[in-house]
């Protein structure tokens, strides 16, 4: 297959029609593990052998993370949930599923599958390791890989979001509350918690304490991208909670303004001193037989100095109005956001059940959804 660039980064494949990616980030822990490795197995096995199981191992990881990725996709897509992309970057991987679960059996689902294929992946690397010498280069590959797969585990099961313990605990929060938001909540929380207390204790500490690495400046640089990144993700999903508590609350007809209809040839400075003696804030474009042709941008209306509104027609500050630019009045919700999406603009045209023009503002919706 031809291999395709996009932002996510370099695609590599397809699983399940699924793109994977490779983000430019995952060639910097290439590197790392090579630096890191590549030298101690050199003054072991030779620099030939030596650089090439580094080499390896970082594959061998890699392969490690994408099974734990199409883990969560094969749930997912049995679940007829769709799926847009698999990315493997710096310090994780992400399978971008573009619709929640319904329920929370499905939200555990999904969210248990990757840490499951890497026990799975753990369990086979030190059963294979058992039936090699001890000591050897292949041993030592898949003893590495084995452990790994371990950490990533466990770790994976911490009980935080963005994690997938933290969904894990989203959905046992869902089941016994029947909020999914309010688990959301809660989950984003156990993340934080995670990234400030748990990590940097386990990377510094405990790790290094049974064997597995020294507490060294590498270890807490590392602990503190990890933590970084996953309070990062727990403060995301927080926002996108609050959202969805918004989004009921988020409808056309309350968000939209009542409109003026004003001929294409109107001065601005009558139209302005029309829609304010109306006592509306919206203007709209019509034809001879009245119909709405055109909406006036608010930002082109304010960007004209007083002294040139005489002089300038309302027509020129219009956008013809395009199919997606009309929208029905009994929209809210996701609903909304969706068909601001699919055609953006500034300013949308309404017409509300009584058969009167209103103007929805992208810019008014915005401050709806962060206030």
């Amino acid at each position: 297959m031809a291999e395709e660039r996009r932002a996510d980064g370099l695609q590599i494949g397809r699983v399940l029609g699924v793109p994977v990616y490779l983000a430019p980030s995952w060639f910097l822990f290439a590197a790392f593990v090579m630096l890191s490795y590549g030298p101690l197995l050199a003054g072991r096995f030779g620099n030939g052998r030596g650089y090439t199981a580094a080499a390896a191992y970082a594959l061998l990881l890699l392969g490690s993370v994408l099974l734990h990725e199409i883990g969560h996709c094969v749930v997912a897509r049995a679940f007829g949930l769709p799926v847009r992309s698999i990315t493997v970057t710096l310090l994780a991987g992400l399978t971008e599923i573009t619709q929640p679960p319904q329920t929370p059996a499905r939200e555990y689902a999904v969210a248990i599958a990757g840490p499951m294929v890497s026990l799975l992946l753990a369990g086979v690397g030190f059963a294979g390791s058992g039936a090699l010498e001890e000591g050897s280069l292949p041993w030592l590959l898949l003893r590495g890989v084995a452990i790994i797969n371990a950490v990533v585990a466990v770790f994976n099961l911490l009980p935080g979001l963005p994690l997938d313990g933290g969904r894990v605990l989203r959905a046992v929060v869902w089941r016994v509350t029947g909020d999914g938001g309010q688990a959301t909540v809660i989950s984003a929380w156990a993340g934080r918690i995670v990234a400030v207390g748990v990590v940097p204790v386990a990377l510094v500490g405990v790790l290094p304490a049974l064997g597995y690495g020294r507490p060294e400046l590498i270890n807490v640089v590392f602990a503190a991208l990890i933590s970084t990144f996953i309070f990062a993700g727990a403060t995301a999903s927080l926002q996108r909670a609050k959202l969805d508590q918004r989004l009921p609350g988020l409808s056309v007809l309350a968000l939209s303004r009542p409109a003026l209809g004003v001929p294409a040839g109107l001065p601005l400075a009558e139209a302005v001193r029309r829609a304010q003696e109306a006592g509306v804030h919206a203007l709209v474009v019509l034809d001879g037989a009245d119909r709405v042709e055109g909406v006036v941008s608010e930002a082109a209306v304010i960007a004209v100095p007083e002294q040139r509104r005489p002089w300038v027609t309302v027509g020129t500050l219009s956008r013809r109005v395009e199919p997606g630019m009309v929208l029905d009045a009994e929209l809210r919700g996701e609903p909304l956001l969706a068909a601001l999406r699919g055609t953006p603009a500034t300013e949308y045209l309404v017409q509300d059940p009584d058969g009167r023009y209103r103007v929805l503002v992208a810019e008014d919706v915005a401050k709806a959804v962060t206030a």
